[in-house]
């Protein structure tokens, strides 16, 4: 290389990224550059104090729920590749059905169904975000939430400001459950947000919510309605309105989790 000492080198010799045969030749070239070699040793101990700063948590091992949340994303990810597989098969059996009763002149054709069943797995998708969003977060100590409940006005602005819409934290004291905090998501088509709540046993739920195709809300023409979906211990109630989707999550049966749904759903 023509310059040996660039930045990239000495970053992969701090890193330990760099062959062996090369960090020896950067060490080599330090000792006759002492600008260069004072650098390295700063950023040396720079890293050496950062790994000490949280070393009890770099060392702990990687909490189950984290390893079973990751898990539920890969299969996740799986059943999208296998459910779009079979709804192209399906679709290609379709029409050639249709195509030839069509021919004889004795069906007539759906043209909806297949915009219903793209639909129905955009749904599905919507609450296993939500779903994972909550198996992610729910078991954090230190940092559950980004914005805590003290600063709800600043969480409220923030998150509806970046969802392009005015958002409400519904109350849940009547069911025990106080707002914990919230913090800001990624989505399929834009922003999402999730607000913690936490009993006085520690039991914690989460609301995700964030906006949709419109053409959601009525993909059954019942309109806004709750659907059920449980995935292991996380179960979530969803249900669409105006263009916006929302999940509540939780580890709770599924009594539990439709009164606490209801209450949410009155008032937002």
């Amino acid at each position: 290389m023509t310059n040996p000492m660039n930045p990239d080198d000495m970053h992969a010799l701090v890193d330990l990224l760099a062959p062996e045969a090369r960090q020896r030749a950067i060490d080599a070239l330090a000792l006759k550059d002492p600008q260069a070699a004072e650098t390295l040793r700063s950023w040396i101990e720079q890293r050496d104090g950062l790994r000490e700063l949280n070393r009890s948590v770099l060392d702990e091992p990687i909490p189950a729920s984290l390893l079973q949340a990751a898990g539920r994303f890969s299969s996740m990810q799986q059943d999208m590749k296998t459910g779009w597989s079979r709804f192209g098969m399906a679709a290609s059996v379709l029409l050639a059905f249709g195509v030839g009763w069509l021919s004889r002149g004795e069906l007539g054709a759906d043209p909806a169904a297949p915009a219903i069943a793209t639909k129905a797995m955009a749904q599905h998708e919507f609450v296993r975000q939500a779903s994972f969003a909550y198996a992610v977060y729910m078991p954090e100590k230190r940092h559950p939430v980004e914005v805590t409940a003290a600063e709800q006005d600043h969480l409220v602005q923030w998150l509806s400001k970046r969802l392009g819409r005015t958002l409400k934290v519904p109350k849940l004291s009547t069911q025990g459950y106080e707002l914990v905090g919230g913090r800001l998501l990624p989505g399929e088509t834009g922003a999402r947000a999730q607000f913690m709540f936490q009993n006085a046993e520690g039991q914690r739920i989460t609301l995700y919510l964030g906006a949709v195709d419109q053409r959601m809300d009525k993909i059954d023409q019942g309109g806004t309605g709750f659907r059920y979906e449980s995935d292991g211990a996380v179960s979530s109630f969803y249900w669409f309105d105006q263009g916006f989707g929302y999940a509540l999550s939780g580890q709770l049966n599924r009594e539990q989790l439709m009164a606490l749904s209801t209450l949410v759903y009155q008032q937002l």
